[in-house]
Formats: C-alpha cells, sequence, structure tokens
C-alpha cells in the first residue's frame, strides 16, 4: 500500500515555520485594528456564480483555475446548485455585505479577513493551490464617501505600514488607473483594435486573450511578447476626466503621507471587477513572480452581483509569498524560547514543573526538559531551542538559588528563585 501524501498543490505547516504564518497574522490584526478594521469570515465555498458575474467569464481564474462541483439534491423537493471553492475572497466579502444589509448603516465598512482559498493553477515556488491569503475591503454607500480617492491613498499607507512593522524592507508599491467602466471598455477596444495584427506574433495565450479579454495580455510574462506590448497603447489616454482627477489626488495624499510609489501603466491587475486605482506591492528578492500583494478599486461590483451601488477599495496579500519574503531576508529565523529548565534526576521532574509553571504565568515562554535526560543532553537540546538554560538540581531546589547561563554570553549567573523571572525578563 502507497505512503498517503498531501494532495499534489497543498502542503503541512509545521513548527518551526508556523510561528512565522502566526507573527505576519498577529501583525496584520494589530495594524487593522489601528485603522478601525473589524474582522469577517466568510464561508470557503459559494454559489458558482457569484465569482463568474463577479471576476469574469474570460479571467483565467474563472474559465481554467476554479474548484466548482455540482451540489446534488438530496430530495425531490430540493434543487442541485454549482458551488466553488473561493478562488479570492472580495466576492464573498461584497456578497455578505449585500445580504446583511451593510449599506443601511449608512457607515463605512472596514473588513479583514484571514484564510485559505483555492486555485487549480500549476504549483509552483510560493504558489500553491490551497493557500491562505489577508485581506481587507473598504466598502459603503457613497454617502459615506466610499468613493473618495482618500480612501485609496488610506488603504496604500496602511500597507506601507503592515509592511514596515514586519520588518519587509526594500518593497515597491507600483500604481495605475484602469479608469471607470466606460473608460475600461473603450480602452479594451483600442486594445483589440491595435492587437489584430500583433497578435499572431506573440503566444498562445496572447493570440487567446486578444479575442476574449485584451487587458490581460498585459499581464503576460514571455519575454519575447515583451517589446510588442511596451508599444502597446496606454491606459491613461483612455481616462475621461474624472479617472484622471481621482488618481491625482490618490497620488497627492501618497505623496503629503510620504509614501514612494511609481506608477506602471501595464497595471491592470487580473480580475474584471476593478475601476480606477489598481495597486501592487513587489520585492526584488522574489524573482519574476515578484507581487507581495495587490488590489485596487470595485466601484461596480456590488450591482454587478445584484446589490445597492456600494463603492470600494480593497486588496489581498499571499501568505506564502510574505514569508518567503522574510526568509530571503533572513527575518524569518525561529526565535528561540526564553529559558529551557532542566531538571537534574527523574526525581525533579515535578518541581521542573512547578517552575515553569512561575516562569510561564510570569509571561514568559519555556522549554521544560525530562530529569532522565544526561546533564550534556540537556544542554544540547537547550542550545538549540532556549537562550539561557536554568539548572534545577537537589541544591538549587534546597537553596532557592538556580543556576543560569546565558547561551550568548557564555555567562553562567547564579540567580535566587524569587528574582529569576525578572532576570530572564530583562535579559530578552
Amino acid at each position: 500500500m502507497s505512503t498517503l501524501k498531501a494532495v499534489r498543490g497543498t502542503r503541512d505547516l509545521l513548527p518551526p515555520e508556523i510561528s512565522v504564518w502566526q507573527r505576519i497574522e498577529e501583525t496584520a490584526r494589530r495594524v487593522f485594528a489601528r485603522y478601525n478594521f473589524g474582522e469577517i469570515r466568510t464561508p470557503v465555498f459559494e454559489d458558482t456564480s457569484l465569482f463568474s458575474r463577479s471576476v469574469g467569464e474570460e479571467t483565467d481564474i474563472v474559465s481554467k483555475e476554479m474548484y466548482t462541483w455540482e451540489d446534488r439534491a438530496r430530495a425531490q423537493s430540493e434543487k442541485s446548485q454549482s458551488l466553488t471553492l473561493r478562488p479570492e475572497n472580495t466576492a464573498g466579502v461584497v456578497r455578505a455585505y449585500i445580504e446583511h444589509k451593510l449599506g443601511e448603516t449608512g457607515q463605512l465598512q472596514k473588513l479583514y479577513y484571514i484564510g485559505p482559498q483555492f486555485r487549480r493553477e500549476r504549483p509552483q515556488k510560493g504558489r500553491y493551490r490551497q493557500f491562505s491569503q489577508i485581506g481587507a475591503e473598504v466598502i459603503g454607500p457613497p454617502s459615506a464617501g466610499s468613493e473618495s480617492p482618500l480612501r485609496d491613498a488610506e488603504v496604500l499607507e496602511m500597507l506601507a505600514t503592515l509592511l514596515d512593522e514586519l520588518g519587509i524592507t526594500g518593497w515597491t508599491l507600483e500604481i495605475n488607473s484602469v479608469g471607470s467602466s466606460a473608460d475600461r471598455a473603450r480602452y479594451n477596444e483600442t486594445l483589440r483594435t491595435a492587437l489584430v495584427p500583433l497578435a499572431p506574433k506573440m503566444c498562445v495565450d496572447c493570440q487567446r486573450r486578444a479575442v476574449t479579454n485584451p487587458l490581460r495580455v498585459l499581464d503576460c510574462k514571455v519575454p519575447e511578447d515583451q517589446p510588442i506590448i511596451d508599444a502597446l497603447p496606454k491606459i491613461v489616454d483612455s481616462l475621461d476626466e474624472a479617472s484622471k482627477a481621482h488618481f491625482a489626488a490618490v497620488t497627492a495624499a501618497l505623496d503629503a503621507a510620504k509614501v514612494p510609489y511609481s506608477r506602471n501603466h501595464r497595471l491592470v491587475r487580473g480580475l474584471d471587477y476593478y475601476t480606477r486605482t489598481t495597486f501592487e506591492f513587489t520585492h526584488g528578492g522574489l524573482g519574476a513572480q515578484n507581487a507581495l500583494l495587490g488590489g485596487g478599486r470595485y466601484d461596480g461590483l456590488s450591482e454587478a452581483i445584484g446589490g445597492p451601488k456600494a463603492p470600494g477599495i480593497g486588496f489581498a496579500m499571499g501568505e506564502d509569498r510574505l514569508v518567503l519574503t522574510l526568509q530571503t531576508l533572513e527575518a524569518s529565523r525561529p526565535e528561540k524560547v526564553d529559558a529551557y529548565i532542566a531538571p537534574l534526576g527523574e526525581s525533579l521532574n515535578a518541581p521542573a514543573l512547578a517552575l515553569a509553571r512561575e516562569l510561564r504565568r510570569a509571561g514568559l515562554t519555556i522549554e521544560l526538559g525530562d530529569g532522565s535526560f544526561r546533564l550534556k543532553k540537556s544542554f544540547d537540546a537547550a542550545d538549540k531551542t532556549a537562550r539561557r538554560i536554568v539548572i534545577l538540581g537537589e541544591d538549587e531546589l534546597q537553596s532557592g538559588i538556580l543556576t543560569v547561563k546565558d547561551f550568548s554570553s557564555g555567562i553562567q549567573t547564579k540567580v535566587s528563585r524569587a528574582a529569576l523571572a525578572a532576570h530572564l525578563a530583562e535579559s530578552k
């Protein structure tokens, strides 16, 4: 019988790597709270039509990558339903906004999520078929200021803060405007016309996209196609005055907040619902697939899936990409615990547990050894997992004076039990 393994494109996250994920999520929650975002949790599967209507029938996600199945009726009174594991979360958040009538509050809804998404694409470094995203959406009625370019700039400034607090240095923010839905449609036709004589010289995907969804041609990464794409008409020439003014206001606010950015005329993002501001944060340490996160404005998405007018802007970041970046920057080395308690003999196991309980209740992270270990084995284990070792022998137990060795300095110190927690905390 063959050994069972995780399905291709999925993986297990184990200690110590999981600590990096936890740190990313804890930092995100802390930053989002400062910007008054609340958490939303939506189902991992939705009605298939939610994604076909919002993401777009001709996008690669809908046409190639979704995990979809027919949920058959279990009784004659029931109808079957096509369901899909969510390939992205914005559509689900907007569906929840509509279903729960959040717009009737008259307030902006600032919502964030952390959870798995699913796409059936070719697995590669930093890209899996089940992957976790952190994202946020700002959505509400126009009367709440949801159309304001200030909302765009605030989201971008928040993301710059988040990356900085994660310790990710050297990021680049690229922004563009894809205009209103009318601008986008006009540019699509301009591109379609321009591509008629050029598409036969391009890759197979671009030949298909030139007909079905010309904007996607701009996403092509095939090196031979780049000179052709660079010479194509730019969307800035198809923007109306309102879209130009919106983009100018976004960049003015970023300038005031001293958030650096560059304009990328080819940045259109891969989903049909985007309007006006689109953006990506990239990092050179990730190679060719260098996007850390991306997003944009989606002013017509609510109406597209049957809801009220509710302009919004949001983003999603893949946690795998963040972890890879942190590892590249050597910022994700597993942190060692505060101390390792080494009981000298099995009879001291119980007192060692009592000591560990005291220290843990004082807020310290403690690894507990075992009295059956020889002292050398305890030192070896402690050196791998902790910054210090606390030796608990019969003499230490009776006198209340413990031996503490700091591995980084090599200094060995005698510390009273009453002062031990403070000593370990001071030398963190």
